[in-house]
């Protein structure tokens, strides 16, 4: 499913890495952990002003067109008032502005609360988080972002392209394929119904990918408790790595598609906000889409499986 081009220099060893079906590459540097630039976590707490908490959220968020917002459990879902995508809505997952540790109740109702605001559309869904400044939020209080859009990401793009392609050329399914690899692999976390695996070509820093049985939106409301469970035990592996930011996505075909494609949730752990504001993005990450990491893949799931012991 993917290759590896090792060059030994003086200063280490290096991995090229290439998924085979997407052509997505990677490089990583292992030795690269040695700078330890990851901080302890600074997290601001001043809660005065933002709009997410109860005093301001439910007079400055904008309402859907029925002039409702969605409310299930301590989470609140309206579109988003700055969309930088169609069908952009936000869900403010808790009640509490600073937020270290997530209940399975608050994850389920952010998740059932995306998909009924996106549900209705027919496009391409995904289900978002940037938890933390550091990997992107802009406000500290935890919320989720869904997209749906006519048009599918990058990303998503290259999988449904390589999924019909592989189904054409193998006569069977890529997914299913990966399914049996990884789980016989060093990568291998935890899961069956929904597989979670530490990815080979990595798009971020210990990227790990949860892989449903379905493929679109409308299949998921069954999954979401065994998906919010997941979720919540690749953030303790982060915790336990010392690293609390993180970026999650889980992506979707079109309902009615049938491209072979199977919906995934990929998540990766950013660097810890810290008051210099230091970023674990640079060129390689946003502009040569070649991240650069410093975690193998196969030792992410070693330290899984030791822990667990």
């Amino acid at each position: 499913m993917f290759s590896v081009r090792e060059v030994v220099t003086s200063r280490g060893t290096l991995q090229y890495r290439k998924e085979y079906l997407t052509g997505l590459r990677c490089r990583i540097s292992p030795d690269r952990l040695k700078r330890q630039i990851d901080q302890a976590l600074y997290l601001p707490s001043n809660a005065e002003g933002c709009p997410f908490c109860r005093y301001a959220v439910m007079t400055v968020t904008p309402t859907f067109p029925d002039g409702n917002r969605i409310i299930r459990g301590e989470s609140v879902t309206f579109p988003n008032l700055f969309p930088f995508g169609e069908g952009h809505v936000v869900t403010v997952m808790t009640c509490e502005h600073a937020v270290v540790a997530f209940s399975r109740q608050q994850v389920v109702d952010t998740l059932l609360s995306q998909i009924e605001a996106l549900k209705h559309v027919d496009a391409y869904p995904s289900i978002n988080w940037n938890f933390l400044p550091s990997a992107g939020a802009s406000l500290v209080h935890p919320h989720m972002q869904g997209l749906s859009e006519s048009h599918p990401s990058h990303i998503v793009d290259l999988y449904l392209a390589a999924s019909e392609q592989y189904r054409n050329k193998q006569g069977r399914n890529y997914w299913d394929a990966v399914r049996e690899q990884e789980s016989a692999s060093d990568r291998y976390l935890f899961g069956d119904e929904i597989l979670w695996t530490a990815h080979a070509v990595p798009v971020g820093e210990r990227e790990v990918r949860g892989i449903l049985p379905i493929s679109t939106l409308d299949e998921m409301e069954n999954y979401v408790d065994l998906m919010a469970r997941g979720i919540l035990e690749i953030i303790a592996l982060y915790r336990e790595l010392g690293t609390h930011a993180f970026n999650m996505s889980l992506f979707f075909d079109k309902s009615g598609n049938d491209h072979g494609f199977r919906a995934f949730c990929s998540m990766i752990s950013r660097i810890n906000p810290n008051p210099s504001s230091t970023s674990d993005s640079a060129f390689m990450e946003r502009l040569h889409l070649e991240p650069v990491i410093m975690t193998l893949p196969e030792d992410l799931g070693k330290f899984y499986k030791k822990e667990k012991k």
